[in-house]
């Protein structure tokens, strides 16, 4: 037996009319781009992230990342690292797209976010926090909202002033393809114009302890994230302006415990490609989260021909924001490039606990602000 949602969204596709992303390659899709062009190796020294001890000393992560470097000094104090991402890759897609966000539809562009637990590094601080400092356990109020789940969707309206629908979904791996789910009922039912969906994840000695513990890690940890802004794309057809990418069809379920992770995911990649009306050989790239079951599934679904990129090769272990990263990827190898007009691309996502997803985008090859 397996578990689905029901995908059928009556041919409603979702438009990207901006997106921006935070990677070990740097700030922006510019510098996503280039560096996912030339392969550049994003690991860097776990030390410099962190001074707690960590399995591996090795890691994909933003080195030297300060908030206010970015947001300015006001407002930036007590933001945790997660939730200073996401406002800022937020912003980011904001600046890449064409909308133009007023007082006169500042109420209907909301922010879903994706997220596993929330900053497990800023949970862990102040639970820590409680047990050692002197009694009565005087810990700091100002840091308890960063232990909130909803905190960086909620900072990220706050600070771009968008009072629409505000929603966090915790779904980890399958965080991003839920949110981008959830975003095309919004968007199809007409209670919001524009949302910004997306997901980040920050580098935690926990977390890297955690995965250390229960599995073999196939990559060391990571951290970074994206944030699409998006849209119903007939609507902004129809208003004269174009997507730089579209999101066909996101299916995404659970195996309801059945054993055979690898046949289910190959099952749901037949029903999203069914459901965006293309077929294997029309794929030009996949993009996998980096696990195996998901390479067995797409050797029986989709062969060989398309070009296949893990996401752990490029940003490391990123539990819940791979799925962001994922989209970004596939938007990166169309950026810029016009021969890419009209290429389909598909992402696979898939947990040890039985949830499988999966999405086909259309890219349109444009650059940044290019809304020929």
């Amino acid at each position: 037996m397996t578990v689905t949602t029901d995908s059928r969204t009556d041919a409603f596709v979702l438009g990207v009319s901006g997106w921006g992303v935070l990677s070990p390659f740097g700030l922006g899709a510019d510098e996503f781009t280039a560096g996912l062009r030339t392969g550049r190796d994003g690991t860097v020294d776990a030390t410099a992230l962190t001074e707690e001890p960590v399995p591996d000393p090795r890691a994909y992560g933003l080195v030297g990342f300060r908030a206010r470097d970015h947001l300015g000094r006001k407002g930036t104090s007590f933001l945790d690292r997660r939730t200073a991402f996401a406002v800022l890759a937020c912003g980011q897609a904001l600046a890449d797209s064409d909308l133009v966000v007023d007082d006169g539809n500042r109420d209907r562009v909301g922010v879903v976010l994706g997220t596993s637990v929330g900053s497990l590094q800023s949970t862990s601080d102040y639970s820590r926090d409680t047990l050692v400092q002197e009694k009565p356990y005087l810990v700091n109020p100002i840091l308890f909202p960063n232990t909130v789940l909803n905190c960086a969707a909620g900072q990220a309206a706050i600070w771009h002033q968008l009072r629409g629908v505000n929603t966090t979904l915790a779904g980890g791996g399958m965080a991003t393809l839920a949110a981008l789910r959830y975003a095309t009922t919004v968007l199809r039912r007409g209670r919001a114009e524009a949302l910004l969906v997306g997901a980040v994840d920050e580098y935690t000695p926990q977390l890297a302890w955690a995965q250390h513990a229960t599995a073999a890690p196939t990559t060391v940890g990571g951290e970074g994230g994206a944030v699409f802004l998006v849209e119903d794309a007939a609507a902004m057809r129809a208003a004269g302006r174009e997507p730089v990418a579209e999101i066909l069809a996101v299916d995404l379920g659970h195996t309801g415990g059945r054993t055979d992770l690898a046949a289910a995911l190959a099952d749901r990649v037949r029903r999203v490609l069914d459901q965006a009306d293309v077929g294997p050989q029309d794929l030009a790239t996949v993009v996998t989260s980096g696990a195996a079951t998901e390479e067995q599934a797409l050797d029986e679904v989709v062969g060989p021909d398309a070009d296949r990129v893990a996401i752990t090769d490029l940003a490391g272990n990123c539990p819940t924001a791979a799925g962001a990263l994922q989209v970004a990827a596939v938007l990166a190898h169309q950026r810029g490039a016009p021969e890419h007009d009209g290429c389909l691309s598909l992402i696979v996502a898939s947990t040890a606990d039985g949830s499988v997803g999966a999405a086909v985008l259309k890219g349109t090859g444009r650059a940044a602000r290019d809304h020929r």
